[in-house]
């Protein structure tokens, strides 16, 4: 009897390691080209809102305003306040009217979440200085309260 060759599979070693290779090549270089993209986007996006760079500058400002004042006795004439309690009344009010202002303009609008957030809690802070905290963190609970009524009341109609 004599022997037939045995077929022998040809070896695909080598071209599976070089595929797998450059599909993870490919990978990396989309990768890096989404994140470079993304990085463009938010800093177009930041470069076309200068309110939120604003905001916060004035704020700063107004923290060293309060203090120079209460430096030279400026602030006797507001007995019922603290420096920091006035400053974070004027930080509370700074932040909602930028909430106020990216609601009303298009060209600034962003989600208003944490400055409706932030603003409120600087003002409770700030309240909480000529009403006791008796008083104020019951009132906070009630407009939370009501604030979520209406705003589920609304969304349903739409």
């Amino acid at each position: 009897m004599t022997e037939e060759p045995k077929y022998q599979q040809p070896r695909q070693t080598q071209e599976k390691p070089e595929k797998e290779e450059k599909d993870a090549r490919e990978r990396r270089e989309k990768k890096e080209k989404n994140e470079e993209k993304q990085e463009k986007n938010w800093e177009e996006k930041w470069r076309r809102d200068p309110l939120n760079a604003a905001v916060w500058a004035l704020i700063i400002i107004w923290g060293g305003v309060v203090l120079l004042a209460n430096s030279l006795n400026l602030l006797g004439w507001v007995p019922f306040f603290q420096p920091w309690s006035l400053f974070f009344l004027g930080a509370g009010v700074l932040l909602l009217l930028e909430a106020g202002i990216r609601l009303i303009m298009p060209e600034y609008r962003q989600p208003v979440w944490g400055n409706l957030v932030l603003g409120g809690i600087f003002l409770v802070i700030a309240l909480a200085d000529i009403i006791s905290w008796q008083c104020v963190l019951p009132l906070a609970v009630i407009g939370l309260g009501l604030w979520l009524l209406f705003s589920g009341l609304l969304r349903r109609r739409r």
